[in-house]
């Protein structure tokens, strides 16, 4: 049986005891958790909200807003500030000006040419499975670009008044439209490519036989198509089906004649003449809206001379048929040399061509000219388009005179409406 003890607490070891270190009782030394009170957790206060920063610091921060340079708060902090203290206001506008002399404005607009240089770079790295043909090459580079300046046009700017100049019997003729209306002729007259390759002719069945001044004007009168910003898609989508098929199509497809009413031209002329208008006429157009607009590149403002330099005989021949030019001094048999006139071409897409002046089935020579035109590329192609007129070309003029004044009147006979 075991009973109480009565041995003191001192700290020695006895016989069965335990030792225990003498000192002080401490309160843990009757703890017992079951028995312990609760205690809820008081929330800590809210800190109290920072001071908003003095009208000295925030006019100090004027300078590195006007910048942009602020943190995010700070450019809140001195933003509220602006809207009750209007001599920091005024102070801020001043800053911000004078940033703006700083850091002029840049444009956003792409150069003209930078589309087909990518392509290009591209292209040459990596060739096409199908490849476009090198004469339609211009005609979707040219179109490419007019829709790229009317990617971003209002539906006022749509609506500008344009005026279509050309030449016609030794007479400066025009036409008033809008913007939406060249797109409408540019359409109608890529219209004339599309038939000749079996496709669908947008101005349908009810289209009017004859030449794309004819065709124009049924359209303009007669759409079903509004002549506004609408007409955009149908032209784009029409141009991006004509380079398809021709690059489907195969090597034989360019011999392929396209009627334009009056005359004909292969095919691949036609690409060439269809990529010369959109080039003219997106010209007009950035004119009228005041807006730059470049030359095509210079390899492709080659191709557009050298096809104007090849239908100078033949419009040469027409005008002589009509009693509008020299009569010919000198007639020879098919494919034999006849009287010539150099045609010099200045600047990007220049060159040298001979003109035959008496007969388009002439042969012309160097041997047998008569004459020399010197002009610039631009100023060649504004006669070729209608823009000038002859006696306005500065061309660099040299030997017969009749000779240097037919073929200037027969580059203009090429404009039409």
């Amino acid at each position: 049986m075991t009973g109480r003890s009565d041995t003191p607490d001192d700290g020695y070891e006895r016989p069965g005891g335990v030792a225990r270190i003498p000192g002080p009782r401490g309160a843990a030394d009757d703890f017992d958790p079951r028995h312990a009170p609760r205690h809820t957790p008081q929330p800590s206060p809210a800190p109290a909200p920072p001071h908003p920063p003095s009208h000295a610091v925030l006019k100090s921060l004027l300078g590195a807003w006007a910048l942009a340079a602020c943190s995010a708060e700070e450019t809140q902090a001195v933003e509220d500030h602006l809207t009750d203290c209007a001599p920091c206001a005024e102070e801020a506008l001043r800053l911000r000006d004078a940033v703006g002399l700083l850091h002029p404005e840049e444009s956003l607009d792409l150069k003209p040419l930078l589309r087909s240089r990518v392509l290009e770079d591209c292209l040459g790295k990596r060739p096409a499975r199908i490849p476009v043909p090198v004469w339609a090459n211009p005609y979707d580079t040219e179109t490419a670009r007019l829709d790229a300046l009317l990617r971003d046009f209002g539906e006022s700017e749509w609506h500008t008044p344009v005026r279509l100049k050309w030449f016609e019997e030794d007479r400066r003729q025009s036409r008033r439209t809008t913007v939406a209306g060249v797109i409408g002729h540019l359409l109608t007259v890529d219209g004339l490519v599309a038939t000749a390759l079996g496709l669908d002719d947008p101005l349908g069945k009810d289209a009017p036989p004859g030449g794309p001044a004819g065709r124009t004007e049924h359209f303009w009168n007669n759409s079903s198509y509004p002549v506004t910003r609408q007409v955009r898609e149908p032209w784009r989508e029409q141009g991006h089906t004509l380079v398809r098929t021709v690059s489907f199509a195969g090597r034989g497809v360019a011999e392929l004649d396209v009627d334009y009413g009056s005359f004909a031209l292969p095919l691949g002329d036609a690409f060439l003449e269809r990529a010369f208008e959109c080039w003219v006429h997106a010209w007009d157009i950035a004119e009228a809206v005041d807006y730059p607009y470049d030359p095509p590149s210079g390899p492709h403002l080659n191709r557009m001379i050298d096809l104007a330099a090849r239908l100078l005989p033949s419009a040469l021949a027409h005008r002589r048929r009509r009693g509008l030019a020299a009569p010919a001094r000198g007639l020879v048999a098919a494919g034999a040399p006849g009287r010539t006139l150099q045609l010099e071409i200045e600047g990007a897409g220049g060159g040298s061509w001979d003109i035959a002046l008496d007969s388009p089935a002439a042969k012309p020579s160097p041997d047998h000219r008569v004459a020399h035109i010197a002009l610039d590329g631009a100023e060649f192609c504004q006669l070729a388009a209608g823009h000038i007129s002859p006696e306005e070309a500065a061309a660099g003029q040299h030997g017969d005179r009749e000779a240097i004044r037919d073929v200037l009147f027969a580059a203009a006979s090429l404009s039409r409406l």
